[in-house]
């Protein structure tokens, strides 16, 4: 199965790309340091419409396929995945509306981030980890509004966002069946936003804690009905871990290249270090693991497209090119020797980055649990 990109494609890609090399890359270094924001970058990436490529025309965004934006990504996170998380955040919390909300919902929602707000999605919570369903944070209905209380943790575009959908149980033993999801806007009285976490990767993303304390919104800040919150949540999960599986795609290019270029200057023993068997090795296992992850995400996308369910393909995707990501920049490291080791060459910032993509948008473990479910289901 061959990859051939389309001429819109490809000239997209060539977009993003120079985006990329021109605005983000001369800063990486700096912004990784000191773990600032680059708002004035994300500004950019808005006016061209990168945080709505996948969102319907109707609603102001390009309409891309799940194919199409796949290799987006995969493109973002080649110079650096924590901007392509800030830009796929901001579009998942913009679906979330479009998946559960009504016509109005849609339309205000849209009218606050495709000018160029960010968007968050708050489910993640201090205490439960890959089971979201066990969520504290809460609501009820009181007259014509909803009261939220509680705190959610991981928060992406914290501390910038303009729209928060946040999820919440009316009563933890419906399990699944009690949770909602709602519409909270910037400013509401009693949601605080936390300091940004010092994260070891992904240092151009914003990351925060939410806290709730008495929130109150209107009755029509519910995005569809009462108890179908994890509903909305989920209905994306398949397109979700395959936009991450892309991003994670792209860290095993960028780590590959800078492995192969490094490799053909570095000389030992009077040649080439790529001359020598034992590096071949590794380089060749990288190649293969980073073909085969494109592969994977495109044969996800791919299902998507058909209108089809792909949560095997998804979660095939997902745990096996976070866990390629994570080797392929780790072996990087280890061709770059003593260099890799040092923050003044790429690819120890590439390993840093990586390892989040095992962890989130569902541990790799839980990503297995699902593949031998659908398994057991087949």
């Amino acid at each position: 199965m061959g990859i051939v990109l389309t001429e819109d494609q490809a000239e997209l890609k060539r977009l993003i790309g120079a985006f990329m090399e021109g605005e983000v890359k001369p800063r990486l270094r700096e912004l990784d340091a000191s773990g600032e924001f680059p708002v004035d970058i994300y500004k950019k990436a808005f006016e061209l419409g990168f945080h709505c490529l996948d969102i319907p025309e109707e609603y102001g965004g390009s309409g891309l396929d799940h194919t199409t934006m796949g290799f987006l990504l995969e493109e973002m996170g080649y110079t650096d995945p924590g901007f392509a998380i800030t830009i796929l955040c901001t579009s998942l919390a913009l679906k979330c509306v479009l998946i559960g909300g009504n016509e109005e919902q849609k339309r205000r929602i849209c009218d606050i981030i495709v000018p160029g707000g960010f968007g968050s999605f708050c489910l993640t919570e201090p205490g439960n980890g890959s089971d979201s369903v066990a969520m504290r944070t809460t609501y009820r209905r009181d007259g014509d509004s909803y009261v939220l209380n509680g705190s959610k943790c991981f928060v992406t575009n914290g501390q910038e966002a303009s729209v928060y959908i946040v999820f919440a149980t009316k009563d933890r033993a419906l399990g699944a069946k009690g949770i909602s999801a709602f519409i909270v806007e910037r400013g509401t009285p009693g949601l605080t936003v936390g300091k940004h976490e010092d994260k070891m990767g992904l240092r151009l993303s914003n990351t925060t804690d939410v806290a709730l304390d008495e929130v109150r919104v209107p009755a029509d800040c519910l995005l569809g009905e009462e108890g179908k919150g994890m509903h909305i949540a989920l209905a994306g999960l398949d397109a979700g871990r395959l936009n991450n599986a892309a991003i994670a795609t792209g860290i095993c290019r960028a780590a590959l290249d800078a492995a192969v270029d490094y490799a053909k200057q570095r000389t030992s023993f009077g040649v080439p270090i790529i001359r020598h068997q034992a590096i071949q090795m590794m380089l060749a296992d990288m190649a293969i693991q980073t073909e085969a992850a494109k592969l994977l995400v495109y044969n996800g996308m791919q299902v998507l497209d058909a209108g089809k369910k792909a949560s095997k393909e998804a979660s095939m995707a997902k745990a096996f090119c976070g866990d390629a990501a994570v080797q392929v920049a780790t072996n990087a490291v280890q061709v770059f020797g003593g260099y890799g080791y040092s923050k003044e060459y790429p690819v120890e910032k590439m390993m840093r980055d990586s390892k989040i993509f095992q962890i989130f948008e569902g541990t790799n473990q839980i990503q297995r649990i699902v593949i031998a479910r659908e398994l057991e289901k087949e």
